[in-house]
């Protein structure tokens, strides 16, 4: 079950979820940009997710959503 969903085309790329996460799964796809030009966050190990909500909490423009 996938408990992080992103908005990609809302992220801003600024990073404030990456150093929020305390597992470090979290990480900007620097090989693609969305339709704002920046870079999208991605959770790089779904499994290793503990549903803080740390990441989402963090987010200025409400990218994240975490399912428990």
């Amino acid at each position: 079950m996938q408990k992080l969903k992103f908005s990609e085309d809302l992220c801003k790329g600024c990073g404030l979820c990456v150093s929020a996460c305390p597992k470090k799964i979290l990480e900007l796809d620097t090989s693609r940009v969305n339709s704002k030009g920046y870079n999208p966050v991605i959770c790089s190990n779904e499994d290793a997710c503990i549903s803080c909500a740390f990441c989402a909490t963090m987010c200025p423009d409400l990218v994240i959503s975490v399912d428990k």
